[in-house]
């Protein structure tokens, strides 16, 4: 028997069924989507039913007490992120925006350093800006695995120089050095704490980034070769690990003190000169949208404003 796609065009598809399988791939739960999409749980089954006769895939199957999308559904997820969102800006474009009185949600991918150190003034400003819109935060690792940029809904990104993509300056981001107060190689100067054993931070779904090739070059010319005793996919839980032991870890500057504020860390100056240029990164495909262009001026506002504040 032959695929069941391969015997229909595309104006035969009901284009609902793939509206709901982006939302339920997009939202945590069933239910959750299901209050998302306006319907009951069991219209959202039913529609899923009929994508996977369509199909010929059951696109998502039982794991403990949720889903998991199959690769197929994996394989939809960007590409049904990028028509739909494409769509959405298309029709707020001709329709206008206004920042007062649109429901819309802004996607924007941080790390957890500026999920502690830019978001809560963030959210405190898009809430007066866009009042009625809502603002979703989504991880490094999120946003690779929906595609980047280009393949997902992400209006935007703060993170190091990229190639490919609309990008604005914000700030230099220095780094330093954290270990717990009262370590015993604080007393033996630099080389007796450059020695100890590193906790790793790789955000990147496991892989350091451009932001960590640099932090490595840094290290290794001022002599530096990081014995690494635990990798971490976050700067907040390299904090809590170090607190806890007598390992050393590598930190922005802002987090640092941050972390310093409420762990027991004490604050090491980074050995030699360091920074690294962050950006506000978007695609293509939102540069022109007047409602993200709006978001990214709040972005770059608050950011750099707040950069203006006193530490």
């Amino acid at each position: 028997m032959s695929h069941p796609l391969t015997s229909m065009n595309l104006s035969g598809v009901d284009l609902n069924l793939l509206w709901t399988l982006h939302v339920v791939l997009d939202t945590p739960t069933v239910a959750a989507a299901s209050r998302r999409l306006g319907v009951t749980p069991s219209a959202v089954s039913n529609a899923l039913a009929r994508l996977r006769d369509l199909l010929d895939d059951p696109l998502l199957v039982r794991h403990g007490r949720g889903l998991v999308p199959t690769p197929r559904a994996e394989a939809l997820r960007p590409v049904l992120a990028s028509v739909f969102a494409d769509l959405d800006h298309a029709l707020l474009r001709d329709g206008g925006f206004d920042a007062a009185t649109t429901p819309r949600t802004f996607r924007l991918a941080l790390s957890d350093g500026e999920q502690v150190t830019v978001l809560p003034a963030l959210a405190a400003a898009f809430a007066r800006r866009f009042p009625k819109a809502a603002l979703e935060i989504v991880s490094v690792d999120t946003l690779i695995a929906r595609g980047g940029l280009a393949g997902s809904d992400v209006d935007a990104a703060l993170g190091p120089d990229s190639g490919d993509a609309h990008q604005t300056w914000l700030f230099d981001e220095g780094a330093v050095l954290v270990v717990r107060t009262g370590h015993p190689a604080l007393d033996g100067g630099p080389a007796a704490l450059f020695a100890q054993r590193h906790v790793d931070v790789r955000l990147a779904l496991g892989q350091g980034g451009q932001g960590h090739a640099q932090a490595e070059t840094a290290m290794r010319g001022a002599g530096i070769v990081r014995d690494v005793a635990v990798v971490v996919p976050t700067f907040s839980a390299a904090a809590r690990v170090v607190a806890a032991t007598d390992w050393v870890a590598g930190l922005p500057n802002r987090l640092a003190e941050a972390a310093a504020a409420t762990l027991p860390l004490q604050i090491v100056p980074f050995p030699g000169p360091f920074a690294i240029g962050m950006y506000l990164l978007w695609h293509a495909r939102t540069d022109a949208d007047p409602g993200s262009t709006a978001f990214r001026a709040l972005v770059r506002e608050v950011v750099q404003d707040g950069l203006d504040q006193p530490s």
